[in-house]
């Protein structure tokens, strides 16, 4: 079985057709997105963001500026968590799952190749992991190439949507709207929303 095991997901599957569909009807207090009922609580998403600024942080003189290139590390990040559990919904309809073994493998050859540890390359990463986030992210690669494997990439975005349309994802107008076009979370189309939480701050290094 060919495995896909890049730390960075193909745009070309996730670009190239419509995804990912969400009303930005009013969310509890607390929850960054409600998918397939279930709710992404602000408090998994932030200790997310947490986990990446603290491993920056401790990057030493690269700190400052991966810290700088991430400015939207929230809405990133639960972009993220939102695409995993629609690809977890396309791989149990299909009857596809990812061990544990699995992932280990898939460690080893990240580990194998590239320059740099595999830590330094995946906070490097467009969207940046923490290490412990790293195991999470190669589930995700490897469900997704199994997925690719079974249906082809010219019609992979067929059961994606599918799944999708079933989990009926809300997000809260504050990380933004999801945009199906752009496969992420863009602007909010509710401009009288006004923020009313101070932006995300980066934990002091050495936190």
């Amino acid at each position: 079985m060919h495995r896909r095991t890049a730390l960075s997901v193909s745009a070309a599957l996730l670009v190239a057709a419509p995804l990912l569909s969400a009303c930005s009807g009013e969310t509890r207090p607390g929850t960054a997105a409600v998918v397939g009922g279930e709710r992404i609580t602000t408090s998994a998403l932030q200790a997310q963001v947490n986990d990446v600024r603290t491993a920056q942080n401790g990057s030493g003189r690269a700190a400052a500026e991966l810290i700088a290139g991430t400015p939207n590390l929230e809405r990133a990040k639960l972009g993220k968590m939102i695409q995993l559990r629609v690809l977890e919904k396309a791989a149990d309809t299909a009857g596809i799952s990812v061990s544990t073994k699995e992932i280990e493998e898939a460690r080893e050859a990240q580990e194998q190749g590239g320059t740099g540890s595999l830590e330094e390359r995946a906070l490097q990463g467009r969207v940046p992991l923490a290490p412990r986030q790293i195991d999470e992210e190669l589930r995700f690669q490897l469900l997704l190439g199994k997925l690719t494997e079974r249906f082809g990439e010219d019609k992979i975005l067929q059961p994606l949507s599918q799944a999708a349309e079933q989990l009926d994802i809300e997000v809260n107008p504050r990380y933004g709207a999801w945009d199906a076009r752009q496969i992420g979370l863009g602007a909010a189309d509710t401009p009288w929303i006004t923020q009313r939480t101070a932006a995300e701050q980066a934990p002091p290094a050495g936190a």
